[in-house]
């Protein structure tokens, strides 16, 4: 009898797990499709707010922003393992100044790398420019495992994740909490867009694994609920059988 007890509680534990990862799984789609819906909402408007006093507030929401100011000098950043499309290779980044405000990291677009990892060599800037895009938290670090770049030249960095501190920390300036994706529009930079999901799951794949969780939890209770019905079934038997 305890032995079956125990099948019962590994059953439920089993059941619990299921659930949970399902309930997970929505909560990731739900929050996705919430940014998603944001950015729609955004980019219809297009509504500019100042670069220079957004990049001065700590707000971690998504804006349209629009300002002038000047790229600071320095390395320029490639964030690793960045697709487009079905390629691989890396995002560029450079470190803007507004006129006012904090400087803060622009997104120039993105750049293939070679079978031999040898890096790209981007265009060189200089000069004043009137820049506008969608101002984004950085992109998320994933699992931080080993250093956050390698310095690999004094004039490019390989970013392995985007962690603003270490960088802030890195370059000695005070970078902005959020970065911003170039307009895809401005004849500057790189093959862009304006996908604020990249790399990731869309909100449609964490519904079908919701699904397919909560299918192998409802499967895991039949299976318990027929087990259990046999098994009295078959003592039942023997009972009798024993009774006769």
């Amino acid at each position: 009898m305890k032995k079956h007890w125990f099948y019962y509680l590994f059953a439920a534990m089993l059941c619990f797990t299921f659930l949970s990862l399902g309930r997970w799984q929505l909560s990731r789609a739900e929050w996705k499709q919430g940014r998603l819906d944001t950015v729609a909402a955004v980019l219809k408007e297009r509504k500019p707010r100042s670069l220079a006093m957004l990049s001065n507030s700590g707000d971690t929401d998504l804006a349209w922003a629009a300002g002038r100011g000047h790229f600071m000098a320095g390395p320029v950043l490639f964030l690793d393992n960045q697709r487009l499309g079905d390629k691989v290779g890396v995002n560029v980044y450079r470190v803007f100044q507004p006129d006012q405000g904090k400087p803060l990291l622009v997104n120039l677009g993105w750049l293939p790398v070679s079978g031999d990892r040898r890096m790209p060599t981007p265009e060189k800037i200089s000069g004043n420019y009137q820049l506008d895009g969608l101002l984004v938290p950085p992109p998320s670090p994933g699992l931080a495992i080993g250093p956050a770049f390698v310095k690999t030249s004094d004039e490019y960095w390989l970013l392995t994740r985007m962690s603003l501190p270490e960088l802030s920390a890195e370059l000695k300036t005070p970078l902005a909490t959020r970065v911003l994706r170039l307009n895809p529009d401005l004849p500057m930079g790189y093959a862009r867009d304006l996908d604020i999901l990249p790399n990731t799951l869309p909100p449609e794949k964490h519904r079908g694994y919701a699904v397919q969780w909560f299918g192998l939890g409802l499967a895991t209770l039949v299976i318990t609920v027929v087990l259990g019905i046999r098994n009295r079934k078959e003592k039942r038997n023997e009972r009798e059988h024993k009774n006769d």
